[in-house]
């Protein structure tokens, strides 16, 4: 395990080839930041997740977006091997099986930097995400507790990503949202790194860290709800309205492949 005294500096970069859909973000008068790496999983023990890390979701039902997965913890499902973690989606000859982890009762954190290095699946129906809702939540429902969606993909679109936020007023179709894409690229040949830096009154959206997404309270359609902790999740979801079905060509097994997560603080920062 590294040291927690690790610092972030993120400077501003910029790369060929992307496009950005709903608007082109301008990285002048973004000052750069210094986080403190405070939480991390480098995925380096083989075997099961880090039960003092990651909770497990389980069972089927939808989930809210008529999903089609079972949700399990069985090794065929989430593993840590050869340096990641690995969590399969698979058909199981007409029903599917996946796996869905989150830290709520581990860790969670309002603001800093929240990142993870992820080389996604792909396929038609196949929707992995790296996401946060708000740690109230049992007692304050979705959408009032927030959720911010660091990123999400549609499986038949392997060369674009996804970056929202949900709250009252802005959830469900409604969210706001901001893509990233390549013209000659897709993110299950490689890996990326997908971060948020989020404070008082912003939300940064960076694909290695190239900024493609500002979120501030003016504009959202409804209440700012960004100001408690929230915690993490990551899953690979089959179907739901978000992507549709699985199709003839949807390849299986598909996996999601995350090399680390990690989670800094800014110094001297909000």
């Amino acid at each position: 395990m590294k040291s927690n005294n690790v610092l972030f500096i993120r400077g501003v970069l910029f790369l060929a080839g992307i496009f950005i859909l709903g608007g082109c973000e301008n990285n002048s008068g973004l000052e750069d930041r210094t986080y403190q790496l405070v939480w991390q999983d480098e995925f380096d023990a083989d075997g099961a997740p880090d039960e003092s890390k990651w909770a497990f979701d389980l069972g089927a039902g939808g989930w809210g977006n008529n999903e089609l997965q079972t949700y399990t913890n069985d090794a065929q499902n989430v593993v840590v091997a050869e340096g990641s973690l690995k969590i399969t989606a698979i058909n199981n000859g007409g029903s599917f099986s996946s796996a869905r982890i989150r830290t709520q009762g581990k860790f969670d954190q309002a603001y800093g930097r929240f990142e993870a290095r992820i080389k996604l699946p792909w396929g038609p129906g196949i929707w992995p995400a790296f996401w946060m809702l708000g740690a109230d939540i049992e007692t304050n429902p979705w959408p009032q507790s927030g959720e911010i969606d660091i990123m999400e993909y549609r499986g038949q679109q392997p060369n674009v990503i996804h970056g929202s936020v949900h709250g009252p007023g802005y959830s469900g179709g409604a969210a706001i949202t901001k893509s990233y894409g390549y013209a000659n690229n897709r993110f299950d040949v490689e890996y990326h790194v997908f971060a948020v830096e989020w404070g008082e009154d912003f939300i940064h959206y960076f694909v290695d860290d190239v900024l493609y997404q500002v979120i501030e309270p003016g504009d959202l359609t409804g209440e700012w709800v960004f100001d408690h902790p929230f915690f993490m999740i990551l899953n690979v979801a089959v179907g739901g309205d978000y992507v549709g079905f699985p199709t003839s060509d949807t390849p299986f097994p598909q996996t999601m492949n995350v090399d680390y997560v990690r989670v800094y603080t800014e110094v001297n920062g909000k």
